[in-house]
């Protein structure tokens, strides 16, 4: 930012990095919750009240499902290599807290090695390399309008094809339909609307403008932030929220994948933070671990600000009026123009950033996001952390 601006917004401005939020968005003396890093807690007072409110817990409740959620995502790497070639997938089982891992029917040594890491098991007749191996050939077709998304799901032990309400019967359609299950097996259903994405045209007092579009900065990183990579092609510049130059794109994607990242200079600078929008406190980042599907998530973005859901499905391929985008992770978090490229985080370790979906927060839907670890390794970039 320029110094004028660091001067007027004092304290607020220095920690809204990683969203470069509206000034007035933000109550001055806002800061990051100090209680995780003083105290040890799983997470910001913040944080914990959000979960209460989407998740409709007591605060035990969600201090308890964050804690287990650290163990599962802890465990999940250890399992995995535990069942080896017979590994079938992975998620979060809500009811019983644990995480729960399938294995393919036959492989007893596997389930045995997998419980020992402190798993649960699930024997199913096909393999996660089986599986992604299907979505890879359905990757191949081209999708029409009626068809929204696609996705290996390791509890129902198939590749799920989403279909816009009422497109069931579209010629073109059932033909991608057909091919699809021709690729293996695969299960129909349904979605209320089509994925879109969530940039907006201008309006005042949003974290950052391209042109005449509006996104949401994701998570800084050593040089720079990670956002959309529909919010900008690479060399567009980029200005803040007091419309100063920030940087540039220096590298975008979209569609096939959505991720850019933009370099930060010119008086602005990065913290590890993700923006609570005075709903909940700022959020330190920590790292990025892969939270498994079942977990909880919140999302941050300039439009709707701060809302949370679950992990709903990963690598899955969303069919947008642009084209497809490849290797998602599906959520039950709600989204609005003006959040594209915004926040995806669970606890203190950032997931990716948002790309698009359907619904709004008003009546729900469901949001993908560009996982980060991804971005950070296709630019050889560093996530800034706390």
């Amino acid at each position: 930012m320029r110094r004028t601006t660091v001067v007027r917004t004092g304290l607020a401005a220095f920690l809204m990095l990683g969203t470069w939020a509206t000034a007035g968005a933000l109550p001055a003396a806002a800061a990051p919750d100090p209680s995780p890093a003083a105290a040890g807690a799983p997470a910001s007072a913040g944080l914990l009240a959000a979960m209460q409110r989407d998740f409709g817990l007591t605060e035990a409740q969600a201090e308890q499902r964050l804690a287990t959620e650290k163990k599962a995502t802890a465990v999940e790497p250890e399992a995995r290599k535990a069942a080896g070639a017979a590994f079938g997938g992975s998620w979060l089982d809500a009811k019983t807290g644990k995480l729960t891992v399938a294995v393919t029917d036959g492989s007893a040594a596997a389930a045995e090695a997998v419980r020992a890491t402190g798993a649960a098991v699930r024997t199913v007749e096909h393999s996660a390399k089986e599986l992604d191996a299907v979505k890879a050939r359905i990757d191949k077709l081209s999708a029409p309008a009626g068809v929204g998304s696609w996705h290996v799901d390791p509890r129902a032990n198939t590749v799920v094809v989403n279909v816009v309400e009422g497109q069931r019967s579209d010629n073109d359609v059932q033909a991608f339909v057909s091919r699809a299950r021709a690729a293996g097996p695969v299960t129909v259903e349904e979605t209320p609307e089509a994925p879109r994405t969530f940039a907006a045209g201008t309006v005042g007092g949003d974290p950052y403008y391209t042109g005449n579009v509006r996104c949401s900065i994701g998570f800084s990183v050593h040089g720079g932030f990670v956002t959309a990579g529909h919010c900008g092609g690479a060399g567009q510049g980029v200005s803040g929220w007091d419309r100063s130059y920030i940087g540039n794109f220096q590298g975008s994607s979209f569609p096939e994948n959505d991720y850019a990242w933009v370099n930060v200079g010119s008086g602005w600078w990065t913290v590890p933070v993700v923006l609570g929008w005075g709903t909940v406190s700022d959020q330190l980042v920590r790292g990025s671990n892969e939270a498994p599907i079942g977990a909880s998530i919140c999302r941050s973005g300039s439009t709707t600000h701060w809302h949370c859901g679950t992990v709903l499905a990963k690598n899955e391929t969303v069919n947008y009026s642009q084209g497809a985008v490849r290797q998602m992770t599906k959520t039950s978090v709600c989204a609005e123009p003006g959040d594209s490229g915004g926040s995806f985080i669970s606890g203190d370790q950032a997931q990716g950033v948002t790309s698009g979906g359907w619904g709004n927060c008003s009546t729900g839907g469901e949001t993908w996001h560009q996982p980060i670890n991804e971005i950070l390794n296709r630019y050889g970039l560093t996530l800034h952390t706390a």
